[in-house]
């Protein structure tokens, strides 16, 4: 259950956004909701989550993968459950969304997507647990811009993931969609 009130004052904002929500993802998303309590807050993550969705320099599927590790090592409820949902609908097959959790046992993930996976686990670890020889290895699979992309990639799931968990946001059914549960 949501710590806080997911029925923020109506400004001009908060309309604009819920509009957006459910024209582009069919619901009003619950974080926007939660951040609606702060109109000024919610305009500027929407802008930064619109620029986001515009970085090409990392592969689609290794970003999905990143932001899904990243959101699982945190344990956030609601990342996981609208994660599913975005990586299938830009083409992920549920098997391999449904290994994410256990990428170090399956054998759906190449040995780049399993660097991948580490990285953002390395990353989300408190103090973080990222090595040099991660860094030189991911440097020299994707190039330098794609592993910046993907460093900003995980420290985003990883504000995110740590908002929706403070806030007490959980499963939305985005998962249930795509018919993977979260």
């Amino acid at each position: 259950m949501a710590r806080i009130s997911l029925d923020p004052p109506r400004t001009l904002v908060t309309r604009a956004v819920s509009w957006f929500s459910r024209r582009t993802y069919g619901a009003d998303l619950d974080p926007s909701r939660a951040m609606g309590h702060h109109p000024s807050l919610l305009l500027t993550v929407g802008r930064f989550e619109q620029r986001l969705a515009r970085w090409d320099a990392l592969d689609p599927r290794l970003r999905h993968l990143a932001v899904m590790g990243a959101a699982h090592a945190i344990g956030c409820r609601w990342c996981t459950d609208f994660g599913y949902w975005l990586s299938a609908t830009d083409g992920l097959s549920e098997d391999v969304l449904r290994d994410v959790p256990t990428w170090r046992t399956s054998d759906r993930f190449t040995p780049v997507e399993r660097q991948v996976l580490a990285y953002a686990e390395a990353m989300c670890a408190t103090p973080d647990e990222v090595t040099d020889e991660m860094v030189a290895a991911l440097d020299s699979a994707l190039g330098t811009r794609a592993l910046v992309e993907l460093t900003m990639m995980v420290a985003v799931e990883n504000q995110r993931s740590r908002f929706n968990s403070a806030m007490g946001l959980t499963s939305q059914g985005f998962a249930d969609r795509c018919g993977v549960p979260a």
